[in-house]
């Protein structure tokens, strides 16, 4: 990689797996400690209060307006209880802290800038995943990292697919070509784990986002120093070949 500086979107599913988020936070620490990265900028997602938030506006109607302000609420609750547990991990709210200090390593707790910096719909087409990347591209950062348990989009074939544009990766979730992954005993999905939102964001801004698996270890570091050698997934810009 290029930039030593580094967006991380830690997805509820880890958030909220001890073991996976140590082994996630372990690795970033390692990433940071050996100056492999000098700016680390942990996003968290909204994990179950923002499931539970989703499921108040299914039964009570809400309204998307209430449901995505409390949704990002819900990010920065888990981002404090994050530091809370690693006292290595700095809270920050405003984005001149990052371009401030040449070292950082901390969690952005982003509704205070989202209210000020309003330009994301207010939908549950947007969530943390569209975030990061918007964030990425606030703080002029090169790429999105977004931490899931999840190794990637794999093809039905099985394969890991390394890099795909936003066009084609519509185009193999329209036609079902993405295989679907048991996460749990009563949840099935593709292994499409980002939102609905996120390819209009890495078209719009040209920046792409790459998915890691939190879960497995070593991944992290290991896509950081050898890269090629990782199952991940990059999805870059329809018409940018990077």
């Amino acid at each position: 990689m290029k930039s030593k500086h580094a967006i991380f979107k830690i997805g509820g599913k880890i958030l909220e797996n001890k073991a996976y988020l140590e082994n996630t936070i372990s690795q970033l620490n390692n990433l940071y400690v050996n100056n492999v990265l000098d700016k680390i900028i942990i996003v968290p997602g909204g994990g179950t209060l923002a499931n539970f938030v989703r499921i108040l506006d299914l039964k009570m109607n809400l309204g998307d307006e209430k449901s995505h302000w409390m949704a990002i609420h819900a990010m920065d609750f888990n981002g404090q209880e994050l530091a809370n547990n690693y006292e290595q991990i700095e809270v920050i709210e405003e984005i001149e802290e990052i371009i401030k200090n040449p070292q950082i390593f901390a969690v952005f707790l982003p509704f205070k800038y989202l209210k000020i910096n309003d330009f994301l719909p207010h939908n549950w087409k947007v969530t943390s995943d569209s975030i990061a990347l918007y964030l990425a591209h606030e703080f002029n950062f090169e790429c999105a990292f977004l931490i899931k348990d999840v190794d990637g989009l794999i093809h039905k074939d099985n394969s890991c697919i390394k890099k795909i544009s936003t066009y084609e990766y519509k185009k193999l979730k329209k036609i079902n070509q993405l295989k679907k992954i048991e996460t749990n005993k009563l949840n099935i999905k593709t292994s499409a784990p980002v939102d609905d939102y996120l390819s209009n964001l890495i078209d719009e801004y040209k920046l792409p986002c790459v998915i890691l698996n939190g879960a497995e270890p070593k991944r992290i570091t290991t896509f950081f120093l050898k890269d090629s050698f990782v199952c991940s997934t990059r999805i870059i810009p329809t018409d940018l070949d990077i």
